[in-house]
């Protein structure tokens, strides 16, 4: 059967520019977001943050939101963040001299402790609970207890009896760091 769609002639009009043409153009909506939460202030008010060890370093804003970006392009460990670095475009929607690399992430990550961690947390879920605008909160808590028995395929029977119960409620969370 055949359609009985009208062709239609469109004109389009085809320009020419010397701007640089990426496939990373959306991500100017990422970087409106970003500012508009008011992620660049935070990361700088974080005196936790840990700072670059000489004056060839990133700084902890350049080097989180190129990391922001890398996933939110779809980067794991598996895939590697080199796919922003080369892309000077994204680089220029951003503002970033340059762009890190996989190396400069793992030495920045590398650097948290425990008690960093803590503080870089507490920093952060203090702003996030503080521009929460909620009038009424509900907080559920689930105290059921959930039994685990019975044999697992391919296990071999331990000799220590199995723990017969596990309580799903974890005994820290953000909101007692308040």
């Amino acid at each position: 059967m055949r359609s009985n769609r009208e062709k239609v002639l469109m004109n389009v009009e085809y320009k020419f520019t010397n701007k640089e043409v990426t496939p990373w153009g959306g991500m100017v909506f990422l970087k409106q977001f970003l500012d508009s939460m008011g992620l660049k202030d935070q990361v700088n008010r974080c005196q936790a943050l840990p700072q670059p060890g000489s004056n060839r370093g990133y700084s902890p804003l350049v080097i989180l939101e190129a990391f922001i970006c890398s996933i939110w392009c779809g980067a794991n460990r598996f895939l590697h963040t080199e796919v922003t670095r080369s892309d000077r475009a994204l680089a220029g929607i951003f503002g970033w001299k340059r762009v890190p690399g996989q190396d400069t992430y793992k030495r920045f990550f590398g650097k948290f402790t425990q008690s960093l961690n803590q503080q870089v947390a507490d920093h952060f879920y203090r702003w996030i609970f503080s521009n929460l605008h909620a009038d009424n909160f509900t907080l559920d808590l689930d105290s059921s207890v959930i039994t685990r028995y019975g044999s697992r395929q391919g296990a071999k029977k331990a000799t220590i009896p199995p723990k017969k119960a596990v309580h799903p409620i974890i005994p820290s969370s953000p909101l007692s760091m308040m």
